[in-house]
């Protein structure tokens, strides 16, 4: 079973708060396979890693994912970059938890829709028996709530 943390977006975007967590991913060192529910938030994701201030670099692609520390992807199934690590972005989800470790399911405090929607994805993991946390942003980073 995965160890499944709901991050709660309430003081920043997907795009300022990934790269930090992705960070943090590369330093234990392990791979990370981010999820995007679509071609356009791949896109926008994928420019944020290029540009973000911290960390100042984080390597990363959309093609040839055994190559990839973060693979970037609109595709689920088996990592293929070999990843441990799995960060789920507006509401996508994954037949596959079972395959990682981590899975860091992030999703954005500001949306009714999202938030009842994390609330599902909360309720299914949890009747399928994943250990589960909850994590809220707060002035000083993330604090744990449950």
């Amino acid at each position: 079973m995965a160890e499944i943390g709901f991050y709660h977006l309430t003081r920043s975007s997907l795009e300022q708060a990934l790269p930090r967590l992705l960070g943090r991913v590369l330093a234990l060192p392990a791979r990370a396979l981010v999820l995007c529910a679509g071609p356009e938030r791949l896109t926008s994701l994928d420019d944020a890693l290029w540009t973000c201030i911290e960390p100042d670099w984080l390597p990363h692609g959309t093609r040839d994912a055994e190559l990839q520390p973060i693979f970037l992807t609109t595709e689920d199934g088996p990592p293929a970059n070999g990843a441990r690590h799995l960060f789920l972005t507006d509401g996508a989800e994954s037949a596959c938890l079972d395959l990682y470790e981590r899975v860091f399911d992030l999703f954005d405090g500001g949306d009714e829709a999202a938030v009842a929607a994390a609330r599902r994805r909360w309720a299914a993991a949890k009747a399928a028996g994943h250990t589960l946390a909850y994590w809220q942003q707060t002035p000083s980073g993330w604090e744990r709530k449950a």
